[in-house]
């Protein structure tokens, strides 16, 4: 998340308001302007910090994380109105963010989310450090686009097809971690019970 501020920070002149707790990087304004808040010690809250930013008309909005109902509510509804919102959560993958964002409502209320997901969601990008046979850990990675396909398992509540469309949607631009895993394997970066522990389907990762 810090990387992607970065690059928005050195290449445009975008205004851009970064909500984290705690802040963890700090950025010195480059062509962007940038301010970073603290829960705890600007804003009281997430959610009353993106309320608050929504009226200083800032082009980009960054969430450290997606932690409550009502900070998703508030950072779908700045996404809305044209927005790009950056946030992470903690999920074991792609397809899980998704459904764990709907599941965050009622059920009352997971039909419009479910729309406003739809159309708004841009990339899920998640990421897993593995141990490396050199020493250190290695960085791996899945990328989930939004597509047509995508959009509609999601507004028609299939998101449990998500996997299957990871699977043949490689010209999509979706990126498995099993796959990534598998090439690390291929590589000789990490070992096959390292990628087979921490894979959506241990047995689709053959190694060598």
């Amino acid at each position: 998340l810090a990387a992607l501020v970065d690059i928005l920070n050195r290449e445009t002149t975008h205004h851009i308001i970064s909500i984290e707790d705690p802040i963890e990087h700090l950025h010195v304004a480059k062509k962007a302007l940038l301010s970073q808040r603290e829960v705890g010690t600007h804003t009281r809250s997430f959610e009353a910090a993106l309320k608050a930013s929504l009226r200083e008309d800032p082009d980009v909005i960054v969430v450290g994380e997606l932690r409550d109902r009502e900070t998703v509510r508030m950072a779908l509804t700045a996404s809305e109105t044209g927005h790009l919102v950056l946030a992470t959560m903690n999920t074991p993958s792609a397809a899980k963010t998704i459904e764990r964002l709907i599941d965050m409502f009622p059920t009352a209320d997971q039909g419009q989310v479910r729309m406003t997901l739809a159309g708004g969601l841009r990339l899920i990008v998640g990421q897993r450090l593995v141990p490396s046979l050199q020493g250190g850990m290695v960085a791996t990675a899945e990328m989930l686009p939004n597509c047509i396909p995508l959009w509609s398992l999601i507004r028609e509540n299939r998101t449990f097809q998500i996997p299957s469309l990871q699977q043949r949607g490689k010209q999509l631009g979706i990126i498995r971690l099993d796959d990534q895993l598998n090439d690390l394997v291929r590589g000789g970066r990490i070992a096959l019970d390292a990628a087979r522990f921490v894979g959506e389907a241990p047995e689709t990762i053959p190694g060598r």
